[in-house]
């Protein structure tokens, strides 16, 4: 099969400049005044995460049932034909999907495996990761070439459970090493200076008997978030001993969101890269974030009118939005 994702994506951008007084809404889902919305895939069931497959096409992991059938799969969709080849399936909720060095690397509920193109059988890189009980989240080809990971945030009586609320960096055929720890779930990442990264942190949970703001941070190798001691803002969580001095040190807020907002992915903006795209899962909007004001900056409605958007991906000159409720893929465009 030969896949034409780019001849695809030219002719939306033509379309979505042509008609765009037509296309500021898809259903309803709206997006704010100077953008296009537009429907270019449907027909899935759950897509989670995005992501660039072989000679432009996507690669689209899915549950393909409910949560915990077990039934998830990945894909490859070739948007100009309209058409899906299954390369896995049986997976244990798929959140995450990435192709590096021509092979497919897939995440589920708690284990990281590695495949190929040709849909040789999955092999088992990381198993029996520490988990929050639900998922790990999306994966991430970094610029150096290797592959950016996390594993959820989990106590248990009372202490941190071993290698849980920890990224990981993966050079391909090498093990595994600790990126930056002190996360409940830094569910989605995007590279941004140097050896940086875009994270979003769900602190799903109360702490001091009072819940934790979700968040955007920016995280380095080696740098701590400083969960389950600061949680938010560098708010400081006296039952695991955190105080205003030791959250000082801890990784600082880009952005906050409402608790349980639920930030699932993230990413540049294809047309400014001064803007930050946020899809908030629980909010049932996309936000943006100007990197030019102070930190915290502000969080505005950029696309709303979901159910739950999944996940955000810069291609080209497109923003792809994944809509599981509809199982349909969105793209966004600058008109």
């Amino acid at each position: 099969m030969k896949y034409r994702l780019v001849t695809a994506l030219a002719a939306l951008l033509i379309c979505a400049g042509c008609v765009a007084d037509e296309n500021q809404s898809v259903d309803d889902v709206i997006v704010v005044d100077g953008f296009a919305v537009a429907e270019v895939f449907d027909g899935l069931l759950g897509p989670t995460q995005i992501n660039v497959g072989p000679d432009g096409s996507l690669l689209v992991a899915q549950l393909n049932g409910g949560e915990n059938d077990e039934t998830g799969q990945i894909l490859v969709v070739d948007l100009d034909e309209g058409s899906t080849e299954v390369l896995y399936e049986g997976l244990d909720k798929p959140t995450g999907v990435a192709l590096l060095d021509d092979s497919v690397y897939v995440m589920e509920r708690n284990r990281l495996s590695v495949g190929t193109l040709d849909a040789d059988p999955l092999q088992v890189v990381v198993d029996e990761l520490p988990t929050n009980g639900r998922s790990e989240g999306t994966l991430t080809v970094t610029p150096q070439q290797t592959l950016l990971y996390n594993t959820s945030g989990s106590i248990r009586n009372g202490e941190v459970v071993e290698d849980s609320g920890q990224l990981w960096e993966l050079s391909p055929g090498e093990d595994p090493v600790v990126f930056a720890a002190g996360f409940k779930n830094a569910y989605a990442h995007y590279p941004s200076v140097g050896n940086q990264f875009w994270v979003t942190e769900i602190s799903d949970g109360s702490f001091d008997r009072e819940p934790a703001s979700d968040e955007v941070v920016v995280v380095g190798f080696g740098d701590d978030g400083g969960w389950p001691s600061c949680v938010g803002d560098q708010r400081p969580v006296e039952e695991f001993g955190g105080s205003a001095q030791s959250c000082a040190s801890s990784v600082e807020s880009v952005a906050v969101f409402e608790s349980g907002a639920t930030p699932t992915s993230i990413t540049v903006a294809p047309w400014d890269d001064g803007q930050l795209l946020v899809a908030l899962w629980n909010e049932n909007r996309v936000v943006s974030l100007n990197l030019d004001d102070t930190s915290p900056v502000n969080v505005e409605t950029f696309l709303e009118g979901f159910e739950h958007p999944q996940h955000v991906l810069t291609s080209g000159e497109l923003l792809l939005v994944t809509d599981p409720d509809r199982g349909r893929i969105l793209s966004v465009t600058k008109t």
